[in-house]
């Protein structure tokens, strides 16, 4: 039997508002029949981190965990990062940018309904102008309300409008599918992939593709092991109540809801949109075309594939065009990436755990 140490401090749904040092980091012992990886360490102790190394301190008292190490693509990823996906809408983008203003236009208009008494006795004619009531049925409406609340909901219309249109699409494709692409990769490693041979599917025009790499959300149950924490108790720290299980639904496990990690799907099938992975790495774009295909890895050294309960480093090459309707689309594939070296680099690349972002 194999151990190992893993320690994790995993960013939150929406980490900008988060300050790392806040949130303690989960730590374990891992137990498993194969061999752990070479030690990597991603990110600084005060800030988001992920590391895994091979040197068990005698006496330890970290919670111990017994569980699966493997270098092949776990389901869970099969199921929800392999195949065809829709890209988001762009405007579900604006309108979360318009969210922001359009609130504060909403409280600086009720602060001015509020002073209006003040205010007239202070500039007279002016004030009188703004706060000239519009008569809407049998009820009165102040004019500066009038016109600030429906900028207020706006946001909330514009997401209404790219979700229908999103689930349009997706109705669409699934009308429609599109067939899996022929492809032969040559040489891997993390510094670059060598595409061979690549041969879209009728009816659809790749135009660019790249390598990407992350890391998976961990299990809930391995940290509610190393956090001491249960489903009746408080859950641990940047995690929701218990929702449905599905390991790589950031969105749920965060208690983020419906709409936010991804937005709104069809019921029929598998999703099609793709759940970002909130740590993600990737290397350049490069245009696809008949000849071999050479992809460039992120700029830092990563490890190779290796995935656990706790840990899931996870590869995948991805593919982006539009088909013969002008639906832009993305096809994605998970790669099998050795691991060699030991890796080690500062800065844990986050991002947003929204799909559109």
């Amino acid at each position: 039997m194999h151990k190992s140490i893993q320690r994790i401090r995993y960013p939150p749904f929406e980490h900008y508002n988060t300050d790392p040092k806040r949130i303690p980091l989960v730590e374990v012992v891992l137990e498993s029949e194969n061999a752990p990886p070479p030690d990597f360490k991603l990110g600084t102790e005060d800030s988001w981190m992920i590391e895994w190394r091979s040197d068990v301190p005698g006496g330890t008292m970290l919670p111990k965990i017994c569980t699966e190490v493997t270098r092949e693509t776990l389901p869970f990823l099969m199921r929800t990062r392999n195949g065809w996906y829709i890209v988001p809408d762009p405007i579900h983008t604006l309108a979360r940018r318009m969210i922001r203003p359009s609130v504060i236009l909403l409280i600086f208009s009720l602060i001015l309904h509020a002073l209006e008494p003040a205010l007239i006795d202070l500039v007279g004619g002016i004030a009188e102008v703004i706060y000239t009531p519009v008569r809407i049925g049998p009820l009165d409406y102040p004019l500066l309300i009038l016109f600030s609340f429906p900028i207020f909901v706006l946001p909330i219309v514009v997401r209404i409008i790219a979700n229908l249109r999103d689930i349009r699409r997706q109705e669409d494709y699934i009308s429609k599918p599109l067939g899996s692409p022929q492809i032969r990769i040559g040489n891997c490693s993390n510094e670059s992939i060598e595409i061979l041979e690549f041969r879209p599917p009728s009816g659809f025009t790749a135009q660019r593709c790249r390598i990407q790499v992350g890391v998976a959300v961990p299990e809930r149950r391995v940290v509610q092991l190393a956090t001491n924490t249960s489903e009746t108790g408080q859950p641990a720290p940047g995690m929701s109540t218990a929702l449905p299980e599905r390991r790589i639904s950031t969105g749920d496990e965060h208690g983020t809801g419906v709409g936010e990690s991804l937005p709104m799907t069809v019921s029929k099938g598998r999703v099609l949109h793709l759940e970002p992975m909130r740590v993600q790495d990737s290397g350049s774009w490069h245009e696809i075309n008949s000849g071999v295909i050479s992809l460039d890895g992120p700029v830092r050294a990563w490890p190779g594939s290796i995935y656990s309960a706790m840990i899931a480093i996870h590869w995948e090459i991805v593919v982006e065009g539009i088909t013969e309707s002008g639906m832009s689309m993305k096809w994605v594939r998970p790669v099998i990436i050795e691991n060699t070296d030991i890796v080690s680099f500062d800065s844990l690349p986050v991002r947003s755990g929204r799909a559109e972002s």
